[in-house]
């Protein structure tokens, strides 16, 4: 569906204007939901002329609506987080183990794409090395810009932070953001191919029609 992805924008927009009516933190807020609109830029940018796979779009929408909710919420605090901790009987609320497997999740959809259609790389163990170092990379200077905020913020940046006491949250976040980037390699490689090749023919058949 050519519509989809203006649907799924839809459906971004009313979630992040949701998550601004009363949230618990309107610091925490902007700092969560700030990736979503950095990352809108390029893709309306480029959405006429370099169209991404519908499964690529789908998953940077799931993921957006993740940030939303934290935002909203501050990760801590967020019921599904606390439904998992009585379900399973965990010391803390794991939703920010879900926001980071995500973060490496979507990135590694995202940028197994764009080295397949706009650099010379093929699918083997460069293409998932690289990925993997570069979602690792992502996580990382996650963490470093989490640290800044939290030097700079000092006590109000705690919500933001949401390590909820554990000394390890670093070292788990990017653990989570690795396992993510593994799992979508493993789940999506495949159709991710054969969407590909979809849009890149469905792409010549609209330059060849003009």
């Amino acid at each position: 569906m050519k519509r989809e992805p203006l649907v799924l924008l839809g459906v971004v927009l009313v979630a992040v204007a949701v998550s601004a009516i009363n949230p618990h933190s309107w610091g925490t807020w902007a700092l969560e939901v700030l990736p979503i609109g950095i990352a809108l830029v390029p893709l309306a940018l480029s959405y006429k002329r370099f169209r991404l796979t519908p499964l690529t779009y789908r998953l940077i929408a799931v993921h957006a609506l993740i940030l939303t909710l934290g935002a909203h919420y501050t990760y801590a605090e967020v019921p599904l987080g606390a439904w998992m901790q009585d379900w399973f009987g965990f010391e803390r609320n794991h939703y920010d183990r879900i926001g980071h497997f995500a973060q490496g999740f979507v990135p590694a959809v995202v940028v197994r794409e764009l080295l397949l259609r706009r650099t010379p790389l093929v699918p083997g163990r460069w293409l998932v090395t690289l990925i993997i170092f570069v979602c690792l990379g992502v996580s990382g200077g996650f963490e470093v810009f989490e640290g800044f905020v939290g030097m700079l913020g000092g006590d109000n940046a705690a919500d933001y932070l949401g390590t909820q006491g554990d000394q390890w949250d670093t070292q788990w976040d990017m653990t989570m953001a690795l396992l993510g980037a593994c799992s979508a390699l493993l789940l999506f490689s495949r159709v991710q191919d054969r969407e590909i090749k979809l849009v890149e023919v469905a792409h010549e058949g609209e330059q060849g029609g003009r």
